[in-house]
């Protein structure tokens, strides 16, 4: 009699798909809902899969800066990574600036390229560059991929680089024939980082230091960098800082953090900043630093700085613990866990009868909050203040609002004169000072939270360097809020050039308009009565002459 055996069935075959389609089911496996980009030779064939997702949005920017800014605006405003995707040569160097912005401010984005076919790599290929090596220093990390089956290993590596540990921006840089080639697909896949094992957890000792420290003091503040925002570590924030009672500054990258309106906060440190916080930070007797780096716009001349202060420092880098300024104790760590822990910390202090007191301290900075509020000098012939402008537009948007500057004056005001209550309602170019920034990362930011109200604040120099977005928002349906303002765009310009009689600038080309538009193209226009002489000079090397027409 004949035995008749079932036969065990094997492991499932493989789905055969090409390099593209992996690359793009690889990005809808991670998460992504949103790719700004724009299509081009190398990278066309992950454009056919790309429109055929359910799942992901292609956003057609007009240019790749553009398509950078506005994954950095989407990261910023939402939390999760931005997306952006172009081709090779200059489309991937279009995306320098951007990926070099995103870099010092520690924003997590994954840009991907199409790179030539392999066997043009290294030999001057049309449309070729080495887009890899020329990130090199200005990415946490980049991949060069020819072969399709590392594709989708290396989508979840680059996401889980950008995401993890210090965030920061990650090139994946894929080359033609890779994206043609037939490959199987599998997800997920394991990574390969050999000794990528970025610490969260604080050391335990550092911390309870820290807190002695922080009850011992007479004099302290907390510094709060934008570190606490990308560990989303607001509430932490507001329990350690009630629970310690001690004054809080919040840089330029962490405004919102904590409320304007807490009683203690006092605003914002450093040359562009408020007199009770720059005053807190010099008469201090100790620094609680988190997820800060002590940049020169906040110390000015290091040599100077908070003389008398000892210093507590805590990043999840520990390349930035005691880059500039000496910490006395260093916490390596995510600053959720390390501020958690400190509140615990600090509770065991107060546990056992030490508390700090902090009376006369703060009847130091109230008089300076009495003495030097922030504020602004109203014009004389009864036009509008640009700072009233950007102040009444916060007012009117409310706390939900997500704001995004250039960079130049506007920006400072936009930093000094709206009310920031919540995290991710503020967002610029704080490291790199990139104009052009406002437009294309207002877009990124609206296309992550179409539910809020984002609103660009720019000055003239930067909206013409990326204003061509405005029709990527307005063909794409995506209604930003827009505030150009003249004179307050031009790269600091407010600092170290040739001014007016009146302090105006003399320069060449500027507008003399202050406007208000939205993403649909609408635009409301004011003329300032202003017109110069006849033979004015307005250019600052004093050779510009302007022609205008005599009037009766």
């Amino acid at each position: 009699m004949t035995e008749h055996t079932t036969p065990t069935p094997g492991p499932r075959p493989r789905p055969r798909i090409t390099g593209a389609q992996a690359l793009i089911r690889s990005l809808e496996n991670v998460g992504v809902d949103a790719v700004f980009g724009i299509p081009g030779g190398a990278i066309l064939p992950a454009y056919d899969p790309l429109l055929d997702s359910k799942k992901l949005r292609h956003v057609l920017v007009r240019h790749e800066q553009g398509a950078g800014h506005a994954a950095s605006g989407y990261a910023l405003a939402t939390g999760r990574p931005g997306v952006c995707m172009v081709t090779s040569g200059p489309g991937a160097t279009n995306l320098v600036t951007p990926i070099a912005d995103a870099y010092m401010d520690s924003v997590p984005v994954v840009a991907i390229t199409g790179q030539v076919p392999t066997a043009l790599i290294g030999t001057d290929g049309f449309q070729e560059a080495d887009i890899s090596g020329i990130t090199l220093p200005i990415t946490k990390h980049n991949f060069l991929v020819t072969n399709a089956r590392d594709i989708a290993r290396t989508i979840g590596e680059a996401f889980h680089l950008a995401c993890t540990g210090r965030p920061g921006p990650v090139l994946v840089d894929i080359a033609k024939d890779a994206l043609q080639a037939p490959t199987e697909y599998d997800w997920p896949v394991p990574f390969e980082l050999p000794g990528y094992r970025p610490v969260s957890r604080p050391h335990s000792k550092q911390v309870r230091e820290a807190a002695r420290m922080i009850v011992e003091a007479r004099r302290p503040v907390l510094l709060v960098g934008g570190g606490v925002l990308k560990a989303r570590a607001a509430a932490q924030l507001a329990e350690l800082a009630e629970r310690t009672g001690a004054p809080v500054v919040t840089t330029l990258m962490a405004r919102g953090a904590f409320p304007d309106s807490h009683r203690q906060h006092l605003g914002m440190p450093g040359m562009h900043g408020t007199v009770a916080a720059v005053g807190a930070l010099q008469k201090a007797d100790l620094i609680v630093a988190l997820g800060a780096r002590f940049d020169d716009r906040v110390t000015g001349k290091l040599a100077s700085f908070a003389p008398g202060a000892a210093i507590v420092h805590a990043d999840i880098d520990p390349a930035e613990i005691s880059k500039n300024r000496h910490a006395d104790v260093p916490i390596v760590g995510d600053c959720r866990d390390v501020i958690a822990d400190l509140v615990a910390a600090v509770n065991s202090e107060h546990a056992a009868g030490r508390k700090g007191d902090y009376s006369a301290w703060w009847a130091l900075l109230d008089n300076m909050r009495t003495t030097y509020p922030l504020g602004y000098e109203q014009p004389a012939d009864g036009s509008l203040a640009p700072q009233y402008v950007i102040e009444r537009i916060g007012k009117m948007a409310g706390p939900e609002a997500v704001f995004v500057a250039g960079v130049g004056q506007h920006q400072m005001w936009a930093a000094q004169f709206v009310s920031y209550q919540r995290p991710g309602t503020w967002l610029n170019s704080g490291g790199l000072g990139t104009m052009g920034f406002a437009v294309p990362a207002a877009m990124g930011a609206k296309v992550g939270r179409p539910d809020a109200q984002v609103w660009a604040i720019d000055g003239d120099g930067c909206f013409q360097m990326t204003n061509q977005e405005l029709a990527t928002c307005a063909l794409e349906g995506i209604p930003i809020k827009l505030r150009a303002r003249r004179g307050c765009g031009r790269r600091d310009r407010d600092r170290g050039q040739d001014r007016g009689p009146a302090g105006g600038h003399r320069l060449r080309g500027a507008s003399r308009r202050d406007g208000v538009a939205d993403g649909a193209g609408r635009h409301e226009q004011r003329r300032h009565p202003v017109r110069p002489r006849h033979g004015a000079r307005l250019g600052p090397d004093r050779l510009t002459r302007a022609r205008w027409p005599r009037t009766k």
